[in-house]
């Protein structure tokens, strides 16, 4: 009984992880849109509806992602108990949740400045940050399926 309700635990957890890393990715690509877009339209009519659609994503998607990807996740680290703290690949995926969290808050920077047209970024900066969650999604999964250490 207590593998199969692991089991399940495992199947939210990686189910939120999954759609929050996409929403990650789509955030950073509605900015890399937005300034390829911009720089050729109405900027004030696109900017406006840019801002709207970053906020609603930011605020209504993908923080509630972000909160039950935690929760969930909390949630499996207590019913497997905290002895797992003690092994190497636990130590190391919890450091790269940690940078997909700052990444996160760090794009709802982003949004922040796109908000009051204090953007100095360009097409190419966010279309080489739009890698990081990648990254990070390579280096987890690689982890905690092989647990090479």
């Amino acid at each position: 009984m207590l593998t199969i309700i692991l089991n399940e635990w495992k199947i939210l957890v990686r189910n939120r992880a999954i759609v929050y890393i996409t929403i990650l990715f789509i955030l950073s690509l509605v900015s890399v849109v937005w300034m390829g877009v911009v720089q050729n339209i109405n900027q004030k009519e696109t900017s406006k509806i840019f801002k709207v659609m970053e906020r609603r994503l930011f605020n209504y998607i993908m923080m509630p992602a972000m909160i039950l990807t935690w929760i969930f996740g909390i949630l499996l680290i207590g019913s497997l108990g905290v002895q797992i703290f003690y092994e190497l690949w636990v130590i190391l995926k919890g450091i790269l949740v940690l940078l997909l969290t700052l990444y996160h808050f760090y794009l709802g920077k982003c949004v922040r400045l796109f908000a009051i047209d204090q953007n100095t970024k360009s097409s190419k900066f966010f279309r080489i940050i739009n890698e990081v969650p990648t990254i990070l999604l390579i280096l987890i999964v690689f982890i905690v399926v092989f647990r090479p250490i």
